[in-house]
């Protein structure tokens, strides 16, 4: 039988990452920043939406929208970025400075 364990070590066992998860149709995709349990499929549910990115932006469409304050909340919670969502912050804080 297993012993319980202290609530600390429960929320450290909760994997929270922010990640992409796939939209669009087939050759033309979208995606959207998350923030999800990392033992979750890709396109599967959410906690929430941080914004979205997309690849094939042309003209005066948005390419990429990130709300970093949101970000940062669950980075401070212990939430893990995947790499490429640390790429698209990174650009995200380059173009808001400029």
């Amino acid at each position: 039988m297993r012993t319980p364990q202290p609530a600390d070590d429960f929320l450290e066992q909760l994997l929270v990452t922010i990640r992409l998860s796939r939209a669009g149709a087939k050759k033309r995709p979208f995606y959207h920043l998350v923030v999800t349990d990392s033992r979750k499929p890709r396109d599967s549910g959410y906690i929430e939406r941080l914004g979205f990115f997309n690849p094939i932006a042309t003209g005066k469409e948005e390419e990429l929208r990130i709300d970093q304050e949101r970000v940062q909340h669950w980075l401070d919670q212990g939430a893990k970025l995947s790499d490429r969502a640390a790429q698209l912050v990174r650009k995200h804080a380059k173009l808001q400075a400029a």
